[in-house]
């Protein structure tokens, strides 16, 4: 059995985009929330995504702002600058 003597601090929580494997529990910009079903790293992710409809498909990692931890809170995510770059370009776009 493992004891943690002291709660993590909340850098050492934070993870990137790319770290976050198959399984995870995220949530999305717009608020809704997403497992990722895929363990690939770059601009978008594999996700079952429970919005209005229950569907399956990319989602942009720079969409992505939080993911459930192992102490069952929400963690902040921090992006890749290739991910920060791709968000700059797709919101000139009008996304």
């Amino acid at each position: 059995m493992i004891y943690l003597t002291s709660q993590p601090s909340h850098k050492e929580l934070k993870m990137k985009t790319n770290e976050l494997k198959k399984g995870t529990r995220i949530k999305l910009a717009n608020g809704w929330e997403a497992t990722l079903e895929d363990n690939m790293r770059g601009n978008t992710r594999l996700a079952k995504v429970f919005g209005l409809y229950t569907e399956i498909g990319s989602v942009y990692s720079h969409d992505i702002v939080s993911y459930e931890s192992m102490l069952g809170g929400w963690e902040p995510v921090e992006h890749t600058p290739a991910q920060l770059k791709l968000k700059k370009q797709v919101s000139s776009f009008g996304m």
